[in-house]
């Protein structure tokens, strides 16, 4: 024997039907769209920072190991002269800037060591917006000059070097 439940028999607890409709359908979707994009934010986007930050540097460090191709040949010699009190100038400046960049940048992208990393690219910043202290007059005349501008711009690369900084140091072991 079988028994049909009947609205409002006692003991049958019905709720009512909620109908879907076509907005609360593509609202719906919207939201798990979104979601799967925030998922994929998540996952995805900082290393790929990562990767392009290092592409950056890895090919603008292999220009300078060839002379007369980098467009800043004469600023970064200049500012290594600055930097190291005339010790290190002419093409052995271009090299070691070349070398650290480079390294800065294979590391960033093959992802290994990233800690190292990131510290030789915090000391390679120093040389990259030292030029701004040193020869301030030369780059403001009065309107920043084409190199100025080249400076400038690589606050951006800063900006980005910290998001992948933040992302790099949350792992990190802590001591006990």
């Amino acid at each position: 024997m079988t028994t049909v439940p009947v609205r409002g028999a006692a003991g049958v607890v019905t709720t009512p039907a909620r109908r879907t409709t076509p907005l609360r359908a593509a609202l719906a979707a919207a939201v798990r769209a979104e979601a799967a994009v925030k998922a994929f934010l998540e996952r995805w986007s900082i290393p790929a920072l990562r990767v392009s930050l290092g592409l950056v540097f890895l090919v603008f460090g292999a220009l300078k190991f060839l002379p007369g191709v980098s467009p800043i040949e004469a600023l970064v010699v200049r500012t290594w002269d600055a930097l190291s009190f005339g010790i290190v100038t002419g093409y052995p400046a271009m090299a070691l800037t070349a070398a650290m960049e480079s390294v800065v940048g294979i590391l960033l992208v093959i992802g290994v060591f990233q800690r190292f990393a990131l510290a030789l690219l915090a000391v390679t910043f120093v040389g990259i917006l030292s030029p701004l202290v040193f020869f301030t007059a030369d780059l403001f005349t009065p309107a920043p000059t084409l190199t100025a501008q080249y400076i400038l711009k690589d606050v951006v690369l800063v900006a980005a070097a910290l998001v992948v900084a933040s992302r790099a140091l949350r792992s990190a072991p802590r001591p006990r």
